[in-house]
């Protein structure tokens, strides 16, 4: 058996996120019906993670084992044609038969763009959150300093997360503007339930003045969600990369 590591982007705004229900078009769902056309097998696809309803990826890594003989080279053009458009292989790899693409990865990185126009950018609004609000970038940028780290992420995640350790290390937060674009980018160890799109809500919050860059500090160690900013909405975020050591 081989084991194919892709590399895969989508628009997620038609897809109920990543992982397969039933009667529901998720993307896990939908690479699995192209790998039954294309070998003939009902193949079981294991993500690096699980993006939300309505959340993008330029980098979501997949692996699965099959004995279908499909040279590597030809994977991405055999699997594109099977899938819709909203779903492309950008690359294919061949990885030890004990690669999985969830349990080894060691960070993933993920952007968050915010529209910052006065009125919304018809182009832009399957990617990027409309934020009707003068924003200061100076403040969101000291809020964002108090993030880095390793820290208890409990008020920066939805409450009913199932995971008891919420402690996860944010290696950098960058900021990057084009025009009327915000393009924030989070790179870590790991990320909890919805806790990207609470620190975008959050130092949304802290540009537009209703919460002081001081304050993270002390709303990162009430371990409470209600202490932190809103949640903001799913469109705005992609799954950028994810890392794996280097071999």
């Amino acid at each position: 058996m081989r084991n194919i590591k892709l590399t895969i982007a989508y628009d997620g705004t038609d897809f109920h996120g990543f992982q397969a229900q039933p009667q529901l078009r998720t993307v896990q769902g939908t690479l699995e019906d192209a790998l039954e056309r294309l070998t003939g097998a009902r193949i079981q696809v294991n993500g690096s993670g699980r993006t939300d309803a309505g959340v993008h990826a330029w980098g979501q890594i997949v692996n699965f084992h099959t004995d279908s003989r499909i040279p590597l080279e030809k994977w991405p053009i055999a699997m594109n044609v099977n899938l819709p458009n909203d779903v492309i292989v950008r690359q294919a790899e061949e990885v030890p038969p004990a690669f999985h693409a969830r349990f080894d990865a060691t960070g993933k990185v993920y952007r968050y763009q915010m529209d910052l126009g006065t009125y919304p950018d018809v182009f832009a609004r399957r990617y990027a959150w409309h934020v009707p609000y003068r924003l200061n970038l100076s403040r969101m940028q000291k809020a964002a300093e108090h993030l880095v780290g390793s820290h208890d992420f409990t008020s920066f995640c939805n409450a009913a997360t199932p995971v008891d350790d919420k402690v996860r290390e944010i290696h950098g937060i960058s900021f990057e503007t084009r025009a009327h674009l915000l393009q924030i980018t989070v790179t870590g160890s790991g990320f909890l339930w919805n806790m990207v799109r609470i620190m975008a809500g959050t130092l949304a919050d802290v540009g537009r003045g209703r919460i002081e860059p001081e304050e993270i500090p002390e709303i990162l160690a009430a371990k409470d969600r209600t202490k932190a900013g809103v949640t903001a909405p799913a469109h705005g975020l992609t799954l950028f990369e994810v890392i794996y050591p280097k071999v």
